[in-house]
């Protein structure tokens, strides 16, 4: 059934992004008058492959490289991966690496949350796959979001600076000229330029519209993300979307038998010794989401799970931290839980901890569970309790 529409109070509409609107409208408009002045029957079939290039390519650009790589830092990539996608992304027209990976951060943290996520799944089918376009955002818990990689990353700055030559170069003018090669420059701008600009677009946004509405709930069912092979084979990988529950996979599903272009090609790079640090979910963490999913409405299956180990005083976790070196132990409602291993995993672990330096702290963090800095998942929870080692008697730190 699909995501109710939030009522009355649930958002302030902000205000009418004109700019952004019209050229959006406006690609589309001289689109359709190109493609029926340049009908695709009529246009050389190296055209039409050179469109069908520059969708797979500008798709695999943000599945990839804004999506996998910089968001979630699923892989890591040398410089030149890096550069490459980066300017795959570009040719996308969805703005620079760094304004995509800081609003899709904040979308993974308050997912379906009307006020924050941006194009929440829960204000409408057409708000979610485009109507955000239409107004600037305004969301006021982005300062939240973790943002030192991307400031931190030559390819992410100069992206950023010059990204406007770089998406029109490469969206519309490097398919132009490619077609003049065999005299069709026209049919190039067109269907390589403009159509497929379209075709990125709205097979992206298929992934904040219809992957939230349709399809299967193999992993979780906390939020509206779902699972679709039609929209896997549009999205090259990413309709396979209730895997959202583990954003931190290189993978957007771990089967072989999911359909995930995009998984195929950072294997390929990893081969070819291109990139490295392929991370993927736990598969304890799986194989319990999964069990967890099929029994979750037995009427002898039990949720709850008490504490049932040592209690400690917080001077106790104290001593614990001072005896070993480079730990980082934070405290997150009565709970003494060492993340030392998890550091490098989340995108937001450095900021969670401040400096990020892990000798001998303990830190509170109980307000990043319980005062909206995320919605944390139940696989997050789940994630919490295993490195868990103490119950407090007093869980101040301070």
């Amino acid at each position: 059934m699909p995501p109710s529409t939030p009522t009355k109070g649930a958002a302030t509409r902000p205000a009418i992004w004109w700019s952004n609107g019209i050229f959006f409208v406006a690609v589309h408009v001289a689109a359709v008058i190109g493609a029926y002045r340049q009908p695709l029957w009529t246009v050389p079939w190296a055209t039409i492959a050179l469109a069908y290039g520059a969708w797979q390519l500008g798709e695999f650009g943000i599945t990839i490289g804004y999506h996998r790589l910089y968001s979630h830092r699923a892989f890591r990539a040398n410089f030149l991966v890096r550069a490459v996608f980066a300017l795959l992304g570009a040719s996308a027209f969805q703005g620079s690496i760094k304004w995509w990976c800081l609003r899709h951060r904040l979308h993974h943290r308050f997912t379906d949350d009307p006020v924050q996520d941006p194009y929440a799944a829960t204000r409408g089918l057409f708000y979610s796959h485009m109507g955000w376009i239409f107004f600037k955002p305004n969301y006021g818990k982005l300062e939240f979001v973790d943002r030192n990689d991307l400031d931190s990353d030559p390819v992410v700055r100069l992206q950023h600076k010059y990204y406007v030559p770089l998406a029109l170069s490469l969206g519309l003018l490097l398919p132009t000229a490619i077609g003049s090669v065999w005299r069709d420059a026209l049919g190039a701008f067109v269907w390589a330029g403009l159509v497929s600009r379209l075709a990125i677009w709205h097979c992206t946004f298929l992934v904040n519209s219809l992957a939230h509405w349709e399809g299967l709930q193999p992993y979780s069912d906390e939020d509206t993300s779902r699972g679709n092979l039609l929209l896997a084979i549009l999205t090259s990988g990413e309709g396979n979307h209730n895997f959202h529950a583990f954003p931190h996979d290189y993978r957007s599903g771990p089967s072989i038998l999911d359909w995930d272009p995009s998984k195929w090609v950072i294997i390929l790079l990893h081969q070819l010794g291109l990139v490295r640090g392929l991370r993927r979910a736990r598969k304890d963490d799986l194989i319990e989401a999964l069990e967890y999913m099929q029994h979750k409405n037995e009427p002898e299956f039990s949720q709850d799970e008490e504490w049932v180990g040592e209690t400690w005083t917080i001077d106790q976790v104290r001593e614990y931290a001072a005896k070993h070196e480079r730990r980082c132990i934070l405290v997150v409602n009565g709970l003494a839980v060492d993340v030392t291993s998890y550091l490098g995993e989340h995108v937001s672990s450095v900021q969670l901890v401040g400096s990020g330096e892990r000798s001998n702290q303990v830190h509170n963090a109980s307000w990043a569970f319980s005062g909206g800095l995320n919605n944390h998942s139940r696989a997050a929870r789940k994630r919490l309790a295993t490195l868990t080692f103490a119950k407090l008697v007093n869980d101040d730190p301070t």
